[in-house]
């Protein structure tokens, strides 16, 4: 019984910077520059591991021209590494590292092929009965649908088709479009695709249409664990197709409902529990989190009165759960305060004037944001803990103004 595996990876983006840790001075800058690198060299590893026949890339192994030569460098010792271990490397380029945004190039090793743009090509890998067909992408934006010029599948071969496409994903840029439809009716056993950065095993009958997903997650709209597909082929069929991690930094946006927590110790071990359960789940990894806060709780006020205190509070307990491991892209606050804003303007009393006014000027701001209501908020917020210097400053933008009416209403509903 003949057996073989390769391994199907796509969009590595080489030397791509990881976005949204550059405000944290904490954070690990020299992991986040070599992050692509390092989840390139665990494809490589997995390979050699694996003793796989070749690898397959599918698109956008750079992330646009190299900024000096290092990218290509890199690029030819890991192929070589390969190479050393009998293995082949075929590369098929994408919209990020299409013929006409590459302008630098190195002699790549022997064992490595790159895909024609000019026209669809085929390799024949004879010792294991394998056809490979592709085309790279001559420029960034191909509009076409690059398959109807794919050659039909050699008999008594597995054929395997590379295409970077988005497959009519609303997330991606409709490059090469194509359909399920289309894939299946070319007669290939697998489609090796890359574009979409989530995996998805499209189909896996007649054919196996398949994302692996990128190679490393490069920001906080990337989560969850980010790798390749090893595929293992029996008798010429396709047996299976596993996912492997490769990331080496993994991005999570957990929400954490506050309702529970009766003060701010309460909400911070909270905080502390869902970034140790990500820390779980990333296996080792370190993490970088979007933290959103919701419920309708009893620390509402404490956020609105001084949410930088909070975020602060919120980094030290990451620290104490996974020191050097945890960073905070960012928290959000979406809490709403325990009294009902409804019912707060309800109310017969000052307070309930006060709400309605509030309700008034979210629905409806004057130009010149409180005007009239000035000189009598002054008054109503004397004693209170509210910066009222802020409150009657003009044209805050929304998210400002949303912040402002949250502080007022928290501290209402403690009045």
């Amino acid at each position: 019984m003949s057996h073989f595996c390769f391994v199907h990876a796509a969009d590595i983006h080489l030397d791509s910077p990881l976005r949204g840790l550059e405000a944290d001075p904490d954070a690990p800058a020299d992991a986040i520059r070599q992050a692509t690198r390092a989840a390139f060299r665990n494809l490589i590893d997995l390979a050699i591991d694996e003793r796989a026949a070749f690898v397959l890339i599918a698109g956008d192994l750079y992330d646009g021209d190299w900024q000096d030569y290092r990218t290509g460098l890199f690029l030819v010792e890991e192929a070589a590494r390969l190479g050393r271990a009998g293995i082949r490397l075929y590369i098929l380029h994408g919209n990020h590292d299409a013929a006409s945004i590459i302008t630098r190039n190195l002699r790549l090793p022997d064992n490595t092929r790159v895909f024609s743009a000019a026209k669809a090509e085929s390799f024949i890998l004879g010792d294991h009965a394998v056809a490979l067909h592709g085309r790279s992408f001559p420029t960034r934006a191909v509009t076409e649908d690059l398959t109807r010029s794919y050659p039909p599948p050699v008999p008594g071969h597995l054929n395997i088709g590379l295409l970077h496409t988005a497959l009519g994903s609303r997330d991606h840029d409709d490059y090469a479009p194509t359909t399920v439809e289309a894939l299946i009716a070319q007669g290939y056993d697998y489609w090796a695709l890359g574009h979409v950065h989530a995996r998805s095993h499209v189909a896996n009958t007649p054919c196996h249409i398949v994302f692996p997903g990128n190679l490393q997650g490069r920001h906080v709209r990337e989560t969850g664990a980010k790798g390749a597909s090893l595929v293992t082929v029996e008798d010429g069929r396709i047996a299976a197709v596993e996912h492997r991690a490769l990331d080496v930094l993994r991005w999570a946006r957990p929400t954490v409902d506050l309702s529970p927590a009766a003060d701010v110790d309460g909400a911070l071990s909270l905080i502390g529990r869902t970034i140790a359960t990500e820390l779980d789940a990333a296996e080792g990894r370190p993490i970088a989190l979007r933290l959103t806060l919701t419920g309708r709780s009893a620390v509402q006020p404490a956020l609105a009165r001084d949410f930088e205190d909070f975020r602060q509070k919120a980094i030290a307990e990451g620290r104490q759960h996974g020191a050097g491991r945890v960073w905070l892209e960012s928290l959000r606050d979406e809490t709403r305060p325990l009294a009902d804003p409804a019912l707060l303007a309800e109310r017969p009393d000052v307070t309930g004037r006060l709400a309605r006014i509030i309700a008034e000027i979210a629905a409806d701001p004057p130009a010149d944001f409180l005007g009239d209501y000035a000189e009598r908020l002054r008054d109503k917020l004397r004693g209170i803990d509210i910066p009222a210097d802020h409150l009657l400053a003009t044209g805050p933008d929304e998210a400002t103004m949303a912040r402002l009416r949250a502080m007022v209403l928290a501290a209402l509903a403690e009045a």
